[in-house]
Formats: structure tokens, C-alpha cells, sequence
């Protein structure tokens, strides 16, 4: 597997990130923690063939959860929202 297959860890697929794709073509992933900006473009034109315009990243906080007597954090994680040219689209994400 190549360094760009671990850099992107996991698509986001919610009712949020479906309507950026639909409205934006930006598409949301879960990205490693120690990617940058460029990284992040090069991994997704590679494994894609497609053309990315910007590149978007934050660092999700770790949330306080609780199940009956169990209680403690969810993973922390970095997400990355890339916006595609027009008339270029993932098949991938398509539900």
C-alpha cells in the first residue's frame, strides 16, 4: 500500500457532507493526523485522478460520551473538506 492510501484514512459520509457534495463538489475526508495541506491534495488526485482546488483541514476534538455505567471519549481526529474542478466527480461517494 502507498503513503497516499494512509494518508486518507476514511470518507465522511453524514447528511452534511452529502449536501457539500452536491452543492460544492467538496468532498470531506478522514485524514491522517500528521498531514498537511499539500499531502492531503497529492493523495487525492493520485488515488482518484481528479483535480483538487482547495484543500480545507481542522482537528475534530475528542467528545464526552456516556453508555449507562460507561463513560469516556471518542477518538480525536483530523477531517479534511476538498473542493474538486467543475464537471469532476468521486464515483466513490456515491450512495
Amino acid at each position: 500500500m502507498s503513503k497516499y492510501h494512509d494518508i486518507l484514512v476514511a470518507p465522511i459520509i453524514t447528511e452534511q457532507s452529502n449536501k457539500l457534495i452536491e452543492g460544492e463538489n467538496k468532498y470531506t475526508f478522514r485524514v491522517l493526523r500528521t498531514a498537511n495541506k499539500v499531502e492531503i491534495k497529492k493523495a487525492v488526485e493520485t488515488i482518484f485522478n481528479v483535480n483538487v482546488l482547495a484543500v480545507n483541514t481542522t482537528n475534530v476534538k475528542p467528545k464526552f460520551k456516556r453508555t449507562g455505567k460507561y463513560e469516556g471519549y471518542t477518538q480525536a481526529y483530523k477531517k479534511a473538506v476538498v473542493k474538486l474542478a467543475d464537471g469532476q466527480k468521486i464515483d466513490a461517494f456515491t450512495v
